[in-house]
């Protein structure tokens, strides 16, 4: 890191028990950090983008009399580790275009605030997802949303996948279709209207059903995540597919939808448990009490655009590599009831042969 600054979206102040809070506490982002000697004060505001770092070490070192050149630049490494900080001399990349960059800039506005892995770039996030393929598998009301969402935050590749046509009961909640779509292919029509979006990214689509984990791992082959928002043939069935797959190929997947007011979201891939060890553990937690719910009925659109934002949203976490938690969990939200937010994880079961196949990058038979 050439010219070390604090994010805009950071930037430190100090408390009255003389400690330094950096970054935005209102959105869960901020990191206290105690400072009794003022020496972190000093690097922070030091790094305002027209020093290097040797350039920092030695005025921390000036300014903090008895304090070694070896323990400045600890303090400033770790001050730039915690990735509250970017790289003021870092470029524009040219893999993005002027147009793209016009498109993005709010993204990476958001990526700032939230990414806090240190970075070479500014754009490091949004160029993760030029150089990703998704592939939505199901394109009603939560699949539409997610691949709209998809293709305008900028996903390099995206694959609409759907056997079905545009009926009329589908237009109350299903964004992408309107009246003049009626009877044409759901997965053509999706697909013209996301190059209408955003014609920066590759849009392709396939009008097929998926029949079996065989064909499942061929239609993800090449592709970086899977978003499962289809509920046919059957939606146990294939999140059970999608859990042989992630476990053999190592794609993630992510799966969402809504039944009634409940809207949930579920992310499964490589480092952590699958979706039958999270059910397996919900069931011993509530014997009898309800399956981890990842659809259903009753629906307005609202709820099958929160529904299909979630879903877009673990997507672009997982490929940016914004996630908290690893995957293997589910999250929800019920809207009559807001004040009660729903995760669920649990452990990977004993013995389970998805998450030992996952976990090790073997195949089991």
């Amino acid at each position: 890191m050439r010219r070390p600054t604090v994010k805009d979206e950071h930037l430190p102040y100090r408390t009255g028990d003389g400690s330094v809070r950096i970054g935005g506490g209102v959105h869960g982002l901020a990191a206290e950090i105690r400072d009794p000697l003022g020496r972190v004060w000093t690097a922070l505001t030091l790094m305002d983008g027209t020093r290097s770092r040797a350039e920092i070490v030695d005025g921390l070192t000036a300014r903090h009399l008895g304090l070694p050149a070896q323990g400045a630049a600890r303090l400033v490494d770790g001050l730039v580790a915690t990735g509250y900080v970017e790289d003021a001399a870092a470029e524009d990349p040219a893999e993005l275009s002027p147009a793209e960059r016009d498109r993005y800039r709010r993204n990476r506005e958001f990526f700032r605030m939230v990414d806090l892995r240190p970075r070479p770039g500014r754009w490091d996030a949004q160029l993760s997802l030029k150089r990703a393929g998704v592939v939505v598998l199901g394109l009603g009301g939560t699949g539409s949303h997610a691949a709209w969402a998809l293709a305008a935050a900028g996903v390099g590749r995206v694959h609409c996948v759907d056997p079905d046509v545009v009926e009329r009961a589908n237009l109350a909640r299903q964004v992408l279709y309107t009246e003049d779509d009626l009877g044409r292919s759901k997965a053509a029509t999706a697909a013209r209207r996301l190059r209408a979006v955003n014609s920066e990214i590759a849009v392709s689509h396939e009008c097929r059903a998926v029949d079996g984990p065989e064909a499942l791992a061929d239609l993800v082959a090449g592709y970086d995540v899977l978003a499962l928002c289809a509920d046919e043939p059957d939606s146990e069935a294939l999140r059970g597919w999608a859990s042989e797959v992630c476990a053999h190929t190592g794609v993630p997947w992510v799966g969402g939808g809504y039944d009634g007011p409940y809207v949930s979201v579920g992310v499964f891939g490589p480092g952590g448990p699958c979706f039958w060890c999270l059910a397996a553990g919900e069931e011993a937690r509530l014997p009898g009490g309800p399956a981890p719910r990842l659809g259903g009925n009753g629906v307005i659109g609202p709820s099958a655009g929160i529904s299909g934002s979630l879903v877009a949203y673990e997507v672009i976490a997982l490929l940016t590599g914004v996630s908290r938690i690893p995957p293997g969990y589910l999250r929800g939200l019920n809207l009559i009831v807001p004040d009660e937010p729903v995760l669920v994880r649990h452990p990977a079961r004993p013995g389970c042969r998805s998450c030992s196949a996952a976990a090790t990058g073997q195949a089991e038979g």
